[in-house]
């Protein structure tokens, strides 16, 4: 009898923990806001590929904006884009995606931050880069979407109020980096995004 009775308790334990590690899981996987760090490449259906890039507002040439601090200025690791009318009055304007790709990041970090959007985009050599577009007022997509370029992702916004209403925009050249300072005297794994789009029209 007491062999039965724990054999029972050890049956009961063992689903119990496995309900528990299906719904954690389950939470992970509609968690908008983990971003995908086991990220294949080969995700990208193959019209999804990044063969051109505009800038992230005013596509396709940043019509009416400017970039108030450009990548390496006082170590910035990104753009900043504004729009020419000043002060907030770019608060709530869209934001898209610079080429096709794939989103893994879509979520509220806080502090300097803010709504963050990361965006991996698959070259046709192979390669990958990896835009990012911080301070975002709304956020329009979510973990998994494929996108292709153009698509509004989400507005510009001013962290919570931390900043004057701008667009933080970086490409990074190594995949999954942490969010990091924004500034840097090291700028491996960045690249300048402007030069970049340039680049590749």
């Amino acid at each position: 009898m007491s062999f039965a009775r724990n054999a029972f308790i050890v049956f009961a334990i063992t689903v119990v923990v496995a309900v528990l590690l299906t719904s954690l899981s389950s939470m992970n996987e509609q968690d908008s806001g983990a971003y995908i760090d086991n990220f294949q490449s080969n995700e990208l259906t193959p019209e999804k590929i990044a063969d051109s890039f505009d800038f992230p507002v005013g596509p396709p040439d940043a019509k009416g904006y400017y970039n108030a601090q450009p990548f390496g200025e006082n170590n910035h690791l990104g753009d900043d884009w504004n729009a020419i009318t000043g002060g907030n009055s770019d608060y709530g304007d869209p934001i898209y995606a610079i080429a096709n790709g794939v989103v893994t990041d879509a979520s509220d970090h806080g502090g300097g931050w803010g709504n963050v959007i990361r965006i991996v985009h698959k070259l046709p050599n192979n390669k990958e880069v990896e835009s990012l577009y911080a301070h975002c007022s709304e956020i329009t997509v979510e973990v998994g979407d494929q996108l292709v370029k153009g698509k509004q992702i989400g507005n510009i916004g001013d962290a919570n109020g931390a900043y004057t209403a701008h667009l933080h925009f970086e490409i990074r050249s190594v995949i999954g980096l942490p969010l990091g300072p924004g500034y840097a005297s090291n700028k491996e794994g960045y690249l300048d995004p402007t030069e970049f789009i340039n680049n590749n029209r």
